[in-house]
């Protein structure tokens, strides 16, 4: 996806959103094209969910070979995260 910096992302974690690393092709934050969401794995090593808009899709994009741990917060950062990027693919 050439639409977004991979470091301009959102990194979503249970306490905060981090603005300044907000990406899109337009800098607008409302048009965001992807967001980070904190996880751990099973080792409880800090990982991240990224959920993607690709045109009209939603991808979610674990890490590779890891099964991710949620917290409650993090699930509810999760969802909010999908919500919005699929506000975005219908755009």
């Amino acid at each position: 996806m050439t639409e977004s910096d991979p470091r301009g992302g959102v990194e979503v974690t249970a306490n905060a959103a981090v603005p300044e690393q907000a990406g899109s092709a337009a800098g607008s934050p409302d048009r965001r094209r992807w967001w980070r969401v904190l996880c751990r794995d099973v080792g409880h090593i800090r990982r991240y969910l990224t959920v993607l808009v690709n045109r009209d899709r939603v991808v979610l994009v674990g890490p590779p070979g890891r099964t991710v741990v949620l917290s409650t917060d993090g699930v509810g950062e999760l969802s909010s995260a999908l919500r919005r990027a699929a506000e975005q693919a219908r755009k």
